[in-house]
Order: structure tokens, then sequence, then C-alpha cells
């Protein structure tokens, strides 16, 4: 059984038409299809209940509240625990960009460790149906026809986003996947990563007058925050941004607003931490096109 951490900040789960509802509503059949465990800490737990989503779903587990330590539990899961049961195969963590509790170091650390052991980090409710959908398509169930708008790529755009030290993860990723990417409508990218992604399509039999990646400036210099606000105006729908979660990063305010902005897009835009999801992500576009889909 496949384990997931479940967070939702305190705007998410406020209100019917709440980011966590809507998130449950579409992907609930998908979840009880595949019996996917979701931990939930105690005052999202509570939210679902008293919803009356995911009624009757033994593998909804309540954890403690954030203040109780819930939110570290969840953390220590994904670092990997000795108890059977307890080892989480990443984290829907729902985050309000400007709820002070999304920059406390439990919910800091979630994303990290979960960055760094390479485990899917979903931080808004598109990017949450997008892998239910996707683990539906590898265990080879039909298409959700209401996901049809994470595969329609020749309507969007893509940001391709590598730190230094994953420059070389980003280049084999493009190389092994060039037949997807090159389906998106546009793909755009920050200084360096951007030039050596043209180079890899030209090498390809790209057009050598016509780039394959839109380039903007680097991240040092504001590339970071020219992409958040092509996400902020629903122009880029989809950010594969590989992180390095080990070296103090001068642009760190800059890298913060990109995610930031995806968040805001909660309900719009997909972000991609893991070099392993996005490869597995790629795979499922192919046998859902194969499937019809």
């Amino acid at each position: 059984m496949t384990r997931l951490g479940l967070a939702a900040n305190r705007l998410h789960h406020q209100g019917e038409d709440a980011a966590l509802f809507a998130f449950l509503r579409a992907s609930e059949a998908g979840i009880r299809a595949l019996s996917i465990g979701l931990h939930a800490v105690g005052r999202t737990h509570d939210a679902i209940a008293d919803a009356g989503l995911l009624r009757g779903y033994a593998p909804l587990v309540r954890y403690p509240y954030g203040r109780d330590g819930g939110l570290m539990k969840l953390v220590a899961e994904v670092v990997g625990m000795p108890a059977p049961g307890h080892t989480l195969d990443g984290a829907i963590y729902l985050i309000d960009p400007v709820d002070p509790s999304s920059i406390f170091p439990e919910a800091l650390a979630l994303k990290r460790q979960c960055v760094i052991h390479g485990k899917p980090f979903l931080s808004t409710v598109a990017s949450a149906r997008d892998w239910v959908e996707m683990e539906r398509i590898h265990a080879g169930l039909p298409p959700d026809r209401n996901a049809d708008r994470f595969y329609d790529l020749g309507a969007q755009t893509v940001a391709l986003i590598a730190h230094d030290a994953m420059k070389s993860s980003m280049l084999d990723f493009a190389a092994r996947n060039f037949d997807v990417l090159s389906r998106f409508a546009q793909r755009v990218g920050t200084g360096t990563t951007g030039q050596r992604l043209n180079e890899l399509a030209w090498s390809r039999g790209w057009p050598a007058d016509t780039p394959w990646v839109q380039r903007f400036h680097s991240g040092p210099l504001g590339g970071d925050a020219q992409i958040a606000n092509l996400v902020l105006e629903r122009r880029c729908h989809r950010a594969i941004f590989f992180e390095d979660p080990h070296v103090a990063r001068q642009h760190e305010a800059d890298i913060q607003l990109l995610e930031r902005a995806v968040t805001t897009a909660t309900h719009d835009a997909v972000c991609t931490t893991a070099p392993a999801v996005a490869q597995r992500w790629c795979e499922a576009v192919r046998l859902r096109a194969a499937m019809g889909g």
C-alpha cells in the first residue's frame, strides 16, 4: 500500500469549497481504488470527517494536531521509521503561502526530506490530483476523464528548472523524455539550464533557428521570479523543478517566490521536485496516450 502524509493549512479546509475538499471530491474514487493510505494531521483529519468525505475509509489515519507534533511525525516517517506501517512514500501538504505555519521548521523539513529521499511532495490541489491520476494509470485503471486537462500538453507551458548540482539530472531527464516534453506548447527555463536544454534539442534535430526552451534570466538574476509571474498569470501550468537541498542558495528569496506562486495557483499549477516522480509521470503520459487518454 502506498502511504502519504496529509496536511492542509487552515485556509484550505475552511468552507465547503476549500482546496482540501476540492481535491478529495475529484480524487476520492482513485484514492479508494488504489487503497492509498492517508496519514492526516489532526485538524486536517477532523475537517475531512466533518465534511463527510472518505467516510468509512480505513486507510485514512488520524495523527496528532500540528501543535502536538503531528507534522513532525510526518517528517520522521518520510525519512523512514523501523515500525511496520510507519514509513511514508511522500506527502500532500496543501500550502497557504501567507499562513505563518507554512514556514515553520517542520513544514520546511517535510518538503526538504521528500526532495532528499526522492519522494513526491504535493503542495497544490493540481499536483495532488495529477499524482493520483498518474498512479491510476500505472495501476492499469482507465483514465479519469476529469483529469484530462492535466494531459492536454499541447495547450500548456512547462518550466524546466534545475540548480547547479542537478543540471546533469535535468539533461538526462530531458534526453530520456524528449518526446513527451516536446508535446508541450511551450517550454521555459532559466539561464544556463535553458541553454543546455536547447543544445540538447538541436542535437536531436530540433530546428537550429528555433529555441526548444524559451530562456529567462539565470536564477540569481531573477529568472525564478520571471517564471513565478507566468505561474501567477496562469500562463505556466507545470514546473519540473529539480532542487539541490544540500547547499545554501544565495537567491533563496527568488526560489521561495516561485514556490509561493505555485501554491497561490493551487488549482492550476503542478509542481514536481523529484526526478524519479517526474520520470514516472512521463511514463504515465505515454501509457495514458496508449489507452486513448
